[in-house]
């Protein structure tokens, strides 16, 4: 693994070697990788989670706050989780081509990570990555999801700020996803807003938030039109006026209470043999009092 001061130092040049090898080593679960994130020193830069339908435009969207940000003189990371190749287990698309303009500059950083079958639209390594890069130097993170659904959920237990992507289009898939947007969203964006009936859809959104009791005081609703420019700025300013939120709020104590959650019952995964769990239930099942539940006590 590598030297955490020579990562830092390669980041603060716009060299991202060392980083995106230390990232595929994370990933991989190389010999050494438990104790090697145990030195990690993360500073409070909030995760800002970008999640919505395929077509929805998060990566343009992505692409015109990275402008903001290089123009205020910030180093900005983004993790986008792709689908996985059901063969090689590699993404299958690139955000480095969707955000063409950025992925050689020297103060982005732009990394497509595949999901590996993992549930809920990030990747399972996604907090050991997110740790390291507020550890070596940069002032944006953001992690884009594969897309909106019921699994999908899990980007509001990493995010400290979590902004979901609707077209004017979408009104079926919004209907869909009440109850689930209403707990993952801290930000809702209608980009593609000069198309016909953006308003209406705009106004949909704002009378479910009030249906289940949301004001916009506490989830602001935004519109964009990310291929050219309109309402970014308005984004990043409701996105630094909901972590102002969280830090006078204490709320993100609860997303470390999560990430500590979910960091054990991975561990304690990582302890069970799973051909051996596999073998186990092949015998167990076959017994007409089988029971799971009385099973499973034999791995606690």
């Amino acid at each position: 693994m590598y030297d955490l001061i020579d990562i830092a130092k390669g980041v603060a040049e716009g060299n991202f070697l060392l980083l995106a090898k230390t990232i595929s080593q994370i990933e991989n679960k190389v010999e050494g990788t438990d104790a090697y994130l145990a030195k990690l020193t993360p500073k409070a830069i909030p995760i800002i989670g970008i999640t919505g339908p395929p077509g929805a435009g998060k990566s343009t969207l992505i692409a015109g706050m990275v402008g903001e940000w290089v123009t205020a003189g910030k180093k900005v990371a983004v993790l986008s989780v792709d689908p996985s190749s059901p063969f090689h287990k590699g993404a299958i698309l690139g955000d480095r081509i969707r955000m063409k303009d950025w992925y050689l500059h020297p103060q982005v950083f732009i990394r497509s990570l595949a999901s590996r079958g993992h549930l809920g639209g990030l990747n399972s390594s996604m907090i050991e990555l997110t740790t390291l890069l507020q550890t070596v130097g940069f002032d944006q993170i953001i992690v884009e999801t594969v897309g909106v659904g019921q699994s999908e959920v899990e980007v509001a237990s990493l995010a400290d700020t979590t902004v979901v992507v609707f077209v004017p289009e979408a009104g079926d898939e919004i209907q869909m996803m009440k109850s689930g947007l209403m707990e993952v969203a801290n930000v809702f964006v209608v980009n593609k807003s000069d198309r016909p009936d953006a308003q209406t859809f705009t106004n949909h959104i704002r009378q479910m938030m009030m249906e289940n009791g949301v004001s916009e005081e506490q989830v602001k609703v935004v519109a964009t039109v990310a291929s050219q420019g309109v309402g970014i700025t308005d984004l990043i300013q409701a996105i630094d006026a909901h972590q102002i939120s969280n830090r006078v709020l204490g709320n993100n104590k609860k997303i470390i209470l999560t990430k500590a959650i979910q960091l054990i019952v991975a561990h304690k995964m990582q302890q069970v043999d799973l051909k051996k769990l596999e073998q186990d239930i092949d015998v167990a099942i076959t017994k007409e009092s089988f029971n799971i539940f009385s099973f499973i006590q034999n791995y606690f």
